[in-house]
């Protein structure tokens, strides 16, 4: 059975609208204020206050990156463009900052609830994603340094027993496999640095004795 996402109370939030002084920016005020949220306006880049922001409107047409003090697409906050034009290129701008919902200009008297939990929504479903692939690269990341602990220890002859090697390893120490896999990774690269080291003294020696 499909869970339907609860609505979220929106109440006391605060909104930012990114937009030079238009009939648009006093359309959204009206509706962000009888929904209960907070309106920060500002032009032509967005405040410092705006990290603690939860949501923030932008002009998709006349916006450039450095109105914002984060990269693009890595806003900290759903974000709603605000859009009037449909050139290419104005769109593409918009899509680059992955825009959570959209509203399209002029603003009338309704619309800007709907485009807030959209963007709520899609925000948190886009933050999920990311942690999942965050976790998914880090199990892959250990998975391959358990692989070269393992080679380490097996030398080239027994996997299965190398692997239970780090496995009495990761319990003497009293750390996790992987903690044990890393450990072993950095002392087999100590060892090949410290290897190389005395092989290009070992040279330069011979070299001054010739």
């Amino acid at each position: 059975m499909t869970r339907i996402p609860r609505i979220p109370n929106l109440g006391g939030a605060k909104a930012f609208v990114l937009h030079r002084p238009h009939p648009t920016v006093q359309a959204i005020t009206r509706q962000l204020s009888a929904i209960g949220l907070v309106t920060v306006d500002c032009w032509p880049e967005l405040l410092p206050e705006v990290l603690a922001a939860d949501f923030v409107f932008f002009d998709a047409d006349l916006g450039f990156d450095e109105q914002f003090p984060w990269k693009p697409g890595e806003a900290p906050m759903p974000l709603v463009a605000l859009i009037g034009s449909e050139a290419p290129g104005r769109i593409e701008w918009a899509l680059s900052h992955k825009a959570d919902a959209q509203l399209l200009k002029p603003v009338g008297n309704a619309g800007v609830y709907s485009a807030l939990l959209i963007a709520r929504q899609s925000f948190e479903a886009r933050k999920h994603l990311a942690g999942e692939i965050a976790a998914l690269r880090q199990r892959v990341a250990e998975r391959q340094t358990i692989v070269r602990a393992v080679a380490a220890l097996s030398k080239g002859t027994d996997d299965g027993r190398a692997y239970a090697q780090l496995r009495s390893l990761a319990m003497s120490w009293q750390i996790s496999v992987e903690d044990a896999a890393r450990r072993i990774v950095a002392m087999t690269s100590q060892d090949v640095a410290d290897d190389d080291t005395t092989s290009e003294e070992g040279g330069s020696d011979q070299s001054h004795r010739a």
